[in-house]
């Protein structure tokens, strides 16, 4: 980030490190742009009636999500939010039981490892939270096992720490009154790389606010599906408003990626012949 030949950087990783860089960069004697990628808690929304209808298949879903690549995904859900409703008790027993039947897996190396277990015993510790996976330990410390744990959206909206990422297979399940506490928990949330919403055609005539209040939030909204999984395409929009990203007018992932590393020139009353022969009419 020195030499001066270097005109904009890309990043991907944690806040502490995108921020840092982020810094250096405006200190430089000629400020460059740092496109950093810096994380995301990526809340999951679930209306009454989807977690009525399909609690089985939702499980399933979060499950895989959660635990995909030990978690280390910047698009794991870790963040779950649902209203007290039928259905939501059998789901958590039924997610719970997923979770607990995945075998703890590799992480990186030992410093992510560290950070998971660091992280993760820092949520736990909070008054009123409620482990529901079980807790298993193992001795090599390179290994994570899923964790899900429980909270009322009264103890989240009072302990800010709760809605920081923690790297790995570990989600926190908001659990709301009503769906006036449901949007408050959502709208306590920073930026975000993406928001899923499940519902169904019910949910969408009961809760249709919650789309436009999730649109501010993140780059990607998601319709009955998980975040993880990102696909290389013209409409991927793989960032977010900070603190997701440092710039949320660009994507990491996809063909518009691209646009990060180029600079628009215009070119004003030049002679045809005169313009680069890319701008000349043909």
């Amino acid at each position: 980030m020195q030499h001066p030949h270097t005109a904009a950087v890309g990043f991907t990783g944690s806040f502490s490190g995108g921020k840092a860089l982020w810094d250096h960069a405006a200190a430089r004697n000629s400020p460059i742009p740092v496109f950093a990628e810096m994380g995301s808690i990526n809340p999951v929304l679930i209306f009454p009636d989807y977690l009525k209808t399909n609690p089985g298949q939702l499980a399933e879903l979060l499950a895989d999500s959660i635990t995909l690549g030990v978690g280390q995904f910047c698009t794991n859900p870790g963040l779950l939010i649902a209203i007290e409703a039928d259905g939501l008790n059998v789901f958590i027993e039924l997610l719970s039981n997923r979770l607990n039947a995945v075998s703890p897996g590799a992480m990186l190396h030992k410093g992510i490892a560290d950070s998971y277990f660091l992280n993760s015993s820092k949520m736990l510790n909070i008054k009123n939270i409620n482990l529901v996976t079980l807790n298993k330990n193992i001795d090599d410390n390179h290994f994570a096992h899923p964790i899900l744990a429980t909270v009322s959206a009264e103890v989240f909206m009072e302990q800010p720490i709760l809605r920081e990422e923690v790297f790995g297979p570990f989600s926190l399940l908001v659990t709301c009154k009503n769906k006036d506490e449901m949007m408050q928990v959502l709208g306590a949330v920073k930026g975000q790389l993406t928001v899923s919403l499940m519902a169904t055609e019910a949910d969408w005539n009961e809760h249709a606010e919650f789309l436009q209040a999730s649109i501010p939030i993140a780059g990607r909204l998601i319709c009955n599906g998980v975040p993880t999984g990102v696909e290389v395409c013209d409409a991927m929009v793989h960032g977010g408003p900070f603190p997701a990203t440092t710039d949320s007018r660009f994507t990491a992932v996809g063909t518009q990626s691209v646009k990060r590393w180029l600079r628009p020139v215009a070119f004003q009353n030049f002679p045809q012949t005169w313009l680069p022969k890319e701008l000349q009419q043909r």
